[in-house]
This record gives C-alpha cells, sequence and structure tokens, in this order.
C-alpha cells in the first residue's frame, strides 16, 4: 500500500523496501479550462546534484532533449505534450544501486514550457502529482498530491530523492518558482 505524503514529509525508500534497486518516478497533471488560444505543455525535469545541491555539469539536468544521465542509471522516457490521458503523464526510471556516488540529490520538477510568455502558470494546472514505483513489480510505494497551493508559479520541485546513510529516501518538496525552468537552471548551478 502506498505511503501518501504531505509536503516537507520524508520518508525511507529502499530502508523500508529491502531489496528495491530500480524504480519509476511517474509525473501528472491536468490543465484546467484554459482558453488562451496556445496549447499548455508541461515538462518534468531531473537535476542530478552534488554535495553543494548543484549540478556538476550540463549532463546533470535530465529532461525530454538530454534524456539519459548518470552514467545511464537514471532515463527520462519521453516528453508528453498535451497532458491527455489518465495515469503518468511523463516518467522517469531510477537505477538506484548505479547512481554514482557523487549524486548526492535527484530533484524532480515539473515546469510549464513558455509559461511567461503564454500568460501560463500553475494556477491552471490541477490534479498534479509524484509517485514512485516498484520498478520490477510496478507497485506503487509513494505518492504526493501537490494540491492547488500554487497560483504566480510556471516551475515546481515536486519531490527529491537523496542519500542518507547508505539508503534512499524521499522528500516531498512541493517548492514554486516563478522564471520557469531558466530560475530552476540557475538555482541547481547551470546557465
Amino acid at each position: 500500500m502506498a505511503i501518501n505524503l504531505s509536503k516537507g514529509q520524508k520518508v525511507d525508500l529502499t530502508k523500508s523496501n529491502p531489496g528495491l534497486t530500480n524504480i519509476t518516478v511517474g509525473l501528472g497533471w491536468d490543465t484546467n479550462k484554459y482558453d488562451g488560444g496556445q496549447d499548455f505543455d508541461l515538462d518534468a525535469s531531473v537535476f542530478l546534484l552534488n554535495a553543494e545541491g548543484k549540478c556538476a555539469s550540463e549532463k546533470d539536468f535530465i529532461f525530454y532533449n538530454n534524456s539519459t544521465g548518470a552514467e545511464g542509471a537514471v532515463v527520462h522516457d519521453g516528453d508528453n505534450r498535451t497532458g491527455e490521458g489518465d495515469g503518468d503523464d511523463e516518467q522517469v526510471t531510477v537505477d538506484l544501486q548505479n547512481v554514482p556516488a557523487s549524486i548526492e540529490k535527484i530533484a524532480f520538477t515539473i515546469t510549464i514550457h513558455e509559461g511567461e510568455a503564454r500568460n501560463q502558470n500553475f494556477g491552471q494546472v490541477s490534479n498534479a502529482y509524484v509517485r514512485i514505483l516498484n520498478g520490477t513489480s510496478n507497485e506503487e510505494l509513494i505518492r504526493y498530491d501537490l494540491g492547488e497551493d500554487f497560483s504566480i508559479e510556471t516551475a515546481v520541485v515536486v519531490g527529491e530523492l537523496y542519500r542518507h546513510n547508505g539508503e534512499w529516501k524521499f522528500s516531498a518538496v512541493g517548492s514554486g518558482y516563478q522564471g520557469g525552468l531558466a530560475s530552476l537552471v540557475a538555482d541547481y548551478g547551470l546557465n
């Protein structure tokens, strides 16, 4: 049975699931009725972070155009441009055992493509969530529903996987940003 998290909660992932080595991180969302004349395209991105909370290089920024990182241990499964349909809109697979030791944290984000230019924000997004599945059995282990806390933001850090005493934990972050993807990229040490 999945553990439902609230903003700010942390949970052991590997300690409470012995033998867990592969996970799928599913991200999903719906857009509210929107009549701005432009498509609404949300994107999941992943930042592979060192001990300082920064990306060591551009290779540590994983998204639909750079789909593999961490020496193949983190793979973005592709871009969903509409968010239509039920279930996960985008997924990322993580081979926990093979994430290089230099990567201490993996941040999962959702951004609105050209949100500022299209006058779109997370106030127009509903049912956003992140969930972690056992990569072998597809059993849902952890789920964090973001709620409707965001109004003017165009980017959200939804959650982070991080190492602690040789185990992997998950933190439900739910932190919103204005400035879209560019503000996240700058925050994580890239330009």
